[in-house]
């Protein structure tokens, strides 16, 4: 009786350390630091050794996949062996997410849930899967299939398998957190390479122009876009001005919207014609982005002389120009928005500025902002408080339209830039 006692303690001690061995191995060999696909190959690894088992494979969950929520990591086999064939994969799988909790099988032809997926020829005979939790959240499994020396799963093996699968899930989740934690830091700076890029191509300075005053002012949402403005001295009488609305976000946009600061001066200072400017700058741009990509853009070229003003209103929000007696006209002239189709064609106006008439471009970060309730500030709003301070510089004009769409969206965040360029005749 005490032989017999002495050798099961002696039995278990040498699973214990057994045991130990295993575990101290993978902790001494991973780390959070380490990435994820490194890690879990150490851990399938480590298993298939220690185990004495034919394969290993861990599955991690991806909660956006619903279709196929675990996906493969790291799978791992001896030489010579067949795979695990994608049915028995995929039934594996379902049974886990469905149960979330370890599963024994040392007969795998004969278990009910599996007979519709295990071939007769199939190399799995048995296997042991275990869910890799983090405060009973199941991010996926690590799983081992076929003891060696013809040798069955048992409950120590289920036992350390688990202990494995619960210190190597929360190491995967910390590599995982580092990953994300990696990938913001480049947004973040992706985000802040736009916005610096996008500000550096704005006019530092606006020119003097005879008989006129003019104000500009945009303002980068968070979420970086890419509008654009450019005021630029033809010569001693005539003044090109712009503002643009690129499609898109980030990075990406405000290289859009260098690409057409670029193209836009180039024609400025070669091209007569204010409508041959835009198609001209269409086909450039068509030529160098994706279809996908475009720019919607209002143009035009003011002879500060006659006070005559050429313009071309390229797809974008149309400008209001508001007469001393405070009549309205929209600035509607012009074609579709730029870059995605080549060989437009488009039409030019030619109208003249009157003596304390102002003009007013804005990009629809202005019409659209949106409160709380997702109502827009609208064209309305926008030219009720134009007509309430038409007696004002341009600069306080800007300024008090801000003002009033920072009143009206009331703290709703900022969706997209907001950016005005005003033009007043003074004499």
């Amino acid at each position: 009786m005490e032989e017999t006692r002495l050798k099961q303690e002696n039995e278990r001690l040498k699973t214990a350390i057994a045991e130990l061995s295993v575990l101290n191995d993978i902790a001494t060999t991973i780390t959070s630091t380490q990435p994820v696909d490194q890690i879990v190959a150490s851990i399938v690894n480590k298993c298939v050794k220690h185990m004495k088992v034919e394969q290993g494979v861990v599955m991690l969950l991806d909660e956006q996949d619903r279709n196929n929520p675990l996906h493969t990591m790291i799978r791992k086999q001896d030489s010579g062996e067949k795979l695990l064939s994608y049915q028995l994969d995929s039934q594996l799988t379902g049974w886990m997410i469905k149960n979330k909790k370890p599963l024994l099988i040392n007969n795998l032809q004969d278990d009910q849930r599996f007979k519709y997926t295990v071939e007769n020829d199939s190399p799995i005979y048995s296997l042991l899967s275990v869910p890799l939790n983090i405060k009973n959240k199941m991010i996926g499994l690590l799983a081992v299939f076929n003891k060696k020396a013809n040798e069955l799963f048992n409950e120590n093996d289920k036992r350390l398998l688990a202990i494995i699968a619960s210190q190597s899930a929360q190491i995967i989740e910390n590599s995982r957190l580092i990953k994300q934690e990696s990938q913001l830091r480049l947004m973040n700076e992706d985000m802040r390479l736009a916005k610096e890029t996008q500000l550096n191509l704005l006019p530092k300075n606006l020119p003097l122009i005879n008989n006129y005053q003019i104000g500009a002012k945009s303002i980068p949402a968070k979420q970086v876009g890419g509008d654009y403005y450019d005021v630029m001295q033809v010569d001693d009488s005539k003044f090109a001005f712009c503002l643009g609305d690129v499609s898109g976000k980030g990075l990406p946009a405000a290289m859009l919207v260098s690409n057409l600061q670029a193209t836009l001066r180039s024609q400025t200072f070669t091209c007569d014609s204010c409508k041959q400017i835009i198609a001209n700058s269409n086909n450039l741009l068509y030529r160098s982005s994706e279809p996908s990509k475009f720019a919607t853009l209002f143009y035009g070229i003011l002879n500060s002389g006659s006070h005559e003003l050429v313009f071309c209103n390229a797809g974008h929000n149309n400008p209001l120009l508001f007469s001393y007696e405070k009549e309205l006209l929209e600035l509607k002239t012009g074609g579709i928005m730029i870059g995605s189709f080549p060989d437009l064609l488009f039409e030019e106006s030619k109208i003249i500025i009157e003596k304390g008439s102002t003009i007013v471009i804005y990009s629809d970060g202005i019409s659209e902002a949106m409160n709380k309730n997702e109502e827009e500030y609208g064209e309305d709003n926008l030219k009720i408080t134009v007509l309430n301070n038409l007696n004002k510089s341009p600069n306080s004009i800007i300024e008090n339209i801000l003002s009033d769409v920072e009143k009206f969206v009331g703290g709703a965040p900022q969706s997209d830039d907001m950016t005005l360029v005003v033009i007043k005749r003074t004499d």
